[in-house]
C-alpha cells in the first residue's frame, strides 16, 4: 500500500511516501514561508522522484490540527482535494500526536505543544505503551502555567517537544525541576512518516466531513460571533 503523508498544520512542512513498511521518500523543513506556495510542489516533486504517480496513491493521511489556523486548512484541502479526485481513502490525524511520535523511546509522559500566543499553547499528553502511541490527555488549549501545574501532579517525567518549548522553558523548568525533559534539536521538528504510520491502520473518513481541528476558535470569528448574540 502506498501512502502519501502531508503536514502543514505549522511552520514545519512535511511529506512523506511510505509503501507498505518503508518509507520511500520523506520532504522537511522548518522555514517561515507561504505554505500555500509550496506544499503541492514539494508533494509533486516527491513523488517525481520516488517514481509514484498520483494513480499509484492508495491513501493520503493529513495533519488536521491543532495548529497554524491557515496551516491547518492548507493540508486539509490538498488532502481532500486528491483523496476525492483519486477516489481513495483519506485519514486525520492530530498534528500533536504526530509530534509526540518523536518520544518514541522515551520511557515517560510526552507533552508536544505549540504556541497559541499570550501564554497559552496547544498541547495533549501521550506515552508510548508496547510500541503504541496512547493518548493520556486530550488536545486542548491552555495556559502554559495551567499545563505545568497539570504535570506536576504525575510522578514520572514529562518530555517536552517541539520547536516553541523555547518559549515556555521557563514555565516548566521553574514548575517541574527535574521532572521536566526537553527534547532535543532533532526531536522538534514532527516527521510526516511518523503521521504516516498513525494514520495507516485507521478507517478511512468521509472526505467532504474532514475538517480541520482547529481546538479554539479565531480571535476574529470568536469576536463576530459574539456581537452577534
Amino acid at each position: 500500500m502506498k501512502i502519501l503523508g502531508i503536514d502543514t498544520s505549522n511552520y514545519q512542512l512535511g511529506i512523506a511516501l511510505v509503501d507498505g513498511n518503508e518509507v520511500i521518500g520523506e520532504f522537511i523543513t522548518n522555514i517561515k514561508k507561504n505554505h500555500s506556495l509550496r506544499a503541492m510542489p514539494a508533494v509533486d516533486i516527491l513523488m517525481k522522484d520516488c517514481g509514484i504517480a498520483p494513480a499509484d496513491l492508495d491513501k493520503i493521511v493529513v495533519a488536521n490540527g491543532p495548529g497554524s489556523y491557515t496551516g491547518v486548512r492548507i493540508g486539509v484541502t490538498i488532502a481532500k482535494t486528491m483523496a476525492w479526485s483519486l477516489n481513495i481513502p483519506v485519514v486525520g490525524v492530530s498534528s500533536l500526536a504526530v509530534l509526540a511520535s518523536s518520544g518514541r523511546y522515551f520511557d515517560g509522559l510526552i507533552s508536544p505543544l505549540f504556541d497559541a500566543r499570550r501564554g497559552q499553547l496547544y498541547t495533549g499528553l501521550y506515552k508510548f505503551s508496547e510500541g503504541k502511541l496512547e493518548c493520556i490527555i486530550e488536545d486542548a488549549n491552555l495556559p502554559a502555567e495551567q499545563w505545568a501545574e497539570m504535570m506536576s501532579q504525575y510522578e514520572q517525567k514529562v518530555l517536552f517537544v517541539g520547536h516553541d518549548v523555547k518559549i515556555h522553558h521557563e514555565v516548566f523548568h521553574s514548575r517541574l525541576a527535574d521532572q521536566a525533559v526537553f527534547g532535543d534539536m532533532a526531536s522538534h521538528n514532527p516527521r510526516p512518516s511518523e503521521l504516516i504510520r498513525l494514520g495507516m491502520d485507521r478507517s478511512e473518513e468521509n472526505v467532504h466531513g474532514l475538517v480541520p481541528n482547529y481546538i479554539r476558535l479565531a480571535e476574529a470569528e470568536a469576536k463576530w460571533r459574539e456581537s452577534q448574540k
